[in-house]
């Protein structure tokens, strides 16, 4: 499966955005789709995920009731809905993709999108 993800900008602190990922290939609801960031200087961090079927989330505890995942899968399409966007969030965020289970770390996800930049300004 490709990922492109899209929807990053600069934005102030406390403001939304939404990131989306789309995907093209065959059978997208059988992958676990997952979002990470990665911030300057960092390693790349598992922000959150989601089942095939859209029934279970998975977060972070830094974005947990801040940042939604969700996905359609008749678009083949993840979205991360991002409020109360603070500084440290500021990152490239990827979209990633498995066959499975649910994983937080990023060396489980062999389909990666090509990151895109968001800034949040204090």
């Amino acid at each position: 499966v490709q990922l492109q993800a899209s929807g990053g900008g600069l934005v102030q602190a406390w403001g939304s955005l939404r990131l989306s990922c789309a995907a093209s290939g065959r059978s997208f609801s059988n992958y676990v789709m997952g979002w990470f960031r990665q911030a300057p200087g960092k390693e790349r961090e598992f922000v959150a995920a989601i089942t095939g079927s859209g029934g279970s989330t998975y977060y972070s505890d830094s974005v947990k009731g801040r940042f939604t995942i969700s996905r359609d899968n008749a678009k083949n399409s993840v979205y991360l809905q991002m409020n109360s966007l603070k500084p440290e969030d500021t990152a490239v965020y990827y979209c990633a993709g498995r066959w499975g289970t649910v994983y937080r770390t990023y060396d489980k996800y062999p389909y990666w999108g090509q990151g895109t930049l968001v800034t949040v300004s204090s």
